[in-house]
């Protein structure tokens, strides 16, 4: 799948606000509807707990042809087969990860500020992750706004993403800001029926 294709429709799934479905259910959901890439994301799991469940996930995204990857840890990542990996600023460094990791392994970088959107493809990021676009209880960081994320994104040619605070009322202003997609997580995984939310999205999308 094409990078750009790939970011249009992001989504990650979340134990706490998904519940009382699982990861997985969330993942299956979530590609029944259209979603074109998958994060896993969990801080509480052990290791063995978060390499079963990426190996899980992985297999679905590829049945679905979307992307799948994980977030922080590129051995989950690699041993699982994941197609990428995601990091924050806070992570391990870009240069590291894109060191150890494949030729064909995409790396995407979490960014608010442009000289961090210019120093992660400096760096050799393959997409950015740019937010929070607005104030989101999953994310503490400053809000950026519609503006601020136009600026991050103009800032390196990469395929971006923005997450944090989208939702279907304002989906059309965010893609007005040049990003390729969209990152969500309680937009559709808190929802009642997720595969039906996340076909409201993609079918703004075009997808």
């Amino acid at each position: 799948m094409d990078i750009f294709h790939a970011m249009r429709l992001y989504v990650i799934p979340d134990r706490e606000i998904g519940a009382p479905r699982s990861l997985i259910e969330q993942t299956r959901a979530c590609l029944a509807g259209g979603a074109t890439a998958i994060q896993l994301r969990d801080k509480e799991m052990d290791g063995a707990e978060l390499l079963q469940t990426a190996r899980e996930m992985a297999a679905l995204c590829r049945a679905s042809g979307a992307l799948f990857f994980v977030n922080d840890r590129l051995d989950i990542a690699l041993l699982a087969g994941a197609h990428g990996l995601h990091i924050g600023q806070t992570d391990i460094p870009l240069t590291e990860a894109r060191r150890l990791a494949p030729k064909d392994f995409i790396i995407g970088v979490s960014v608010q500020t442009e000289q961090a959107a210019r120093a992660a493809k400096r760096d050799g990021a393959d997409y950015l992750g740019i937010g929070a676009v607005m104030p989101t209880s999953t994310k503490a960081a400053d809000a950026l706004g519609y503006a601020g994320v136009s600026r991050v994104a103009a800032a390196a040619d990469l395929p971006c993403v923005a997450i944090g605070g989208v939702s279907l009322d304002n989906l059309r202003q965010v893609m007005d800001t040049g990003v390729s997609g969209v990152s969500l997580i309680s937009a559709i995984v808190s929802k009642p029926d997720i595969t039906a939310e996340t076909k409201k999205f993609a079918a703004i999308l075009k997808l």
